[in-house]
């Protein structure tokens, strides 16, 4: 006999499936290209890390002394912590301009840094400095923690990128900024939280520790309706939940219109007549 959950839920598992295949094997070629390569100024190491909030994993560069507790004892450098994806992605462009130019632009196109043994083939250190990032290349004699310029270094300026920066309201289609409000804290706090629990739920499914509505309705006390609406959060764009999270979405954009979205990303902001970033 036909069961309409059962199909629902092996429907949502191949899916998900998929969907998180690619997003493994993107993270899995970018996740902290620079490690073991970069140094604050005071010459310690800067051991990649995370932190997740509402779901999302935010990837950041430490100083030792600052992840082991040591800061009040030890000297630390002029910066101490910096987000990975933003210095990962200053490196990576400045040293295909920098091989480019130095090669003419004859290898530009077989260039590809995306993964941390092709840029720890190239770079022995990078120190971080409060204005600039110092590149070390290797050579017979680079010391991987020195930033003495020379033929054999380069400068790239730079400044930490600031740890709060102004929330920018996503706007609704032919509306000014100075007319949209965010929405209220307790509807977003509401908002992350089932966003959260959406993801846990699809886990459950996806890993089959859940293998039918009913259980999972039985488990969390809760109809039918409640389980595919709050599953569905799960499907939202990245973008949408960062602007979530961040508290970024206008008045009135909270579950009840998040729920259910288009399949494909670029249609939920259509759908919510909002602008992308």
């Amino acid at each position: 006999m036909f069961d309409p959950n059962r199909a629902l839920f092996e429907a949502v598992r191949q899916k998900s499936r998929a969907q998180w295949s690619h997003r493994t094997v993107v993270r899995n070629k970018s996740d902290h290209r620079l490690t073991g390569l970069l140094f604050d100024d005071a010459g310690h190491r800067m051991i990649p890390t995370h932190a997740t909030k509402a779901g999302i994993r935010y990837r950041y560069y430490v100083s030792t002394p600052v992840l082991h507790g040591e800061a009040k004892t030890a000297s630390v450098g002029s910066v101490s912590r910096v987000p990975a994806t933003d210095i990962e992605d200053v490196i990576v462009k400045s040293l295909k301009e920098h091989l480019a130019a130095k090669r003419d632009g004859s290898t530009t196109s077989a260039l590809t840094l995306g993964d941390r043994s092709t840029v720890a083939e190239l770079i022995a250190g990078i120190v971080v400095h409060r204005d600039r990032l110092v590149v070390r290349f290797k050579s017979d004699r680079a010391d991987e923690a020195s930033d003495r310029p020379d033929n054999q270094s380069l400068t790239i300026p730079w400044q930490k990128p600031p740890s709060k920066r102004s929330r920018r309201i996503l706007l609704p289609h032919n509306a000014s900024r100075s007319d949209v409000r965010p929405e209220q804290f307790e509807r977003r706090a509401r908002l992350v939280s089932a966003i959260a629990r959406g993801r846990r739920w699809l886990d459950d499914v996806v890993s089959g520790r859940v293998t039918t509505v009913a259980e999972l309705c039985a488990r969390e006390k809760c109809s039918v309706r409640q389980v595919n609406m709050t599953i569905s959060l799960a499907f939202l764009a990245p973008n949408l939940v960062k602007a979530a999270v961040e508290g970024r979405l206008p008045r009135g954009i909270g579950i009840e219109r998040l729920r259910d979205p288009p399949t494909d990303w670029s249609q939920q902001f259509e759908a919510l007549g909002l602008n992308p970033e």
